[in-house]
């Protein structure tokens, strides 16, 4: 019976986007395990051997949408796209909640318990990622390549010294800058 693993990247930096992966393995690939568990350069090898070895699909929320949406309609969205796009007997979400969608199963830590979530685990991780690398050669200031978005008192001080880029989460607030980014 095949199963389509879910999981997402992005959730919880302040800027870049959301990212939304499912994978259904259709041959086994090696070194699989949960993103953050292994390095960069690990995930970077094995996004082109998952690439070949499933069917997937990837949904992406920019900044804006998420600050238009919010974290759990964006997740909603996703979910019922990566539904409607793979077609597969079972859909296994990593977390503890379906955003609302039927027909799915969830488990805590399943990126690390399950192949293909740990698929969609690094497939989103590394898209993530690799805007978050395109977004530091327009902004080189913000230091994006590093911390990924992630609100490191590197990516604070930034944004106090040089403000916001469209790349930033307006709707999360920060404490360090006593205000929603808007």
């Amino acid at each position: 019976m095949a199963l389509c693993g879910i999981d997402e990247a992005g959730r919880g930096p302040i800027a870049g986007s959301l990212v939304v992966a499912g994978v259904v393995l259709n041959k086994p690939v090696e070194g699989l395990m949960d993103s953050k568990k292994i390095s960069e350069k690990k995930r970077e090898l094995l996004y082109p051997q998952i690439i070949e070895s499933a069917t997937y699909h990837i949904v992406t929320f920019p900044a804006h949408s998420v600050d238009e949406l919010g974290i759990s309609e964006c997740m909603s969205i996703a979910l019922q796209e990566i539904q409607s796009t793979i077609k597969c007997d079972n859909y296994l979400v990593d977390g503890n909640t379906t955003f609302g969608v039927k027909n799915l199963k969830t488990m805590v830590k399943a990126d690390a318990k399950v192949e293909e979530v740990s698929a969609a685990s690094i497939l989103a991780k590394v898209t993530h990622d690799r805007e978050m690398i395109e977004f530091s050669k327009t902004y080189p200031e913000y230091d994006f390549e590093k911390h990924k978005g992630y609100g490191t008192k590197a990516h604070i001080e930034a944004i106090k010294k040089y403000g916001y880029t469209p790349e930033h989460r307006r709707s999360f607030k920060l404490k360090a800058l006593e205000a929603t980014l808007f």
